[in-house]
């Protein structure tokens, strides 16, 4: 009896080795597609500065003139 106990605990701390590394994969696949959300609106942002940027440089090209 103490072997099948021995095996039984084995795989009890196995089982949950195995359960933790899963919860923490999720948890890094998450923060990486909430980190990924938020360079596409990052990305979007400077997008529209950049045309803003442009757009004042030749109102104040075409003002200078």
């Amino acid at each position: 009896m103490a072997k099948k106990n021995r095996l039984t605990q084995a795989a009890v701390r196995i089982g949950s080795v195995v359960g933790k590394a899963d919860r923490t994969a999720h948890k890094v696949v998450k923060a990486g597609t909430v980190a990924k959300k938020e360079l596409a609106a990052i990305s979007k942002q400077v997008e529209a500065l950049k045309k803003q940027l442009q757009k004042t440089t030749k109102k104040l090209q075409r003002a200078l003139r």
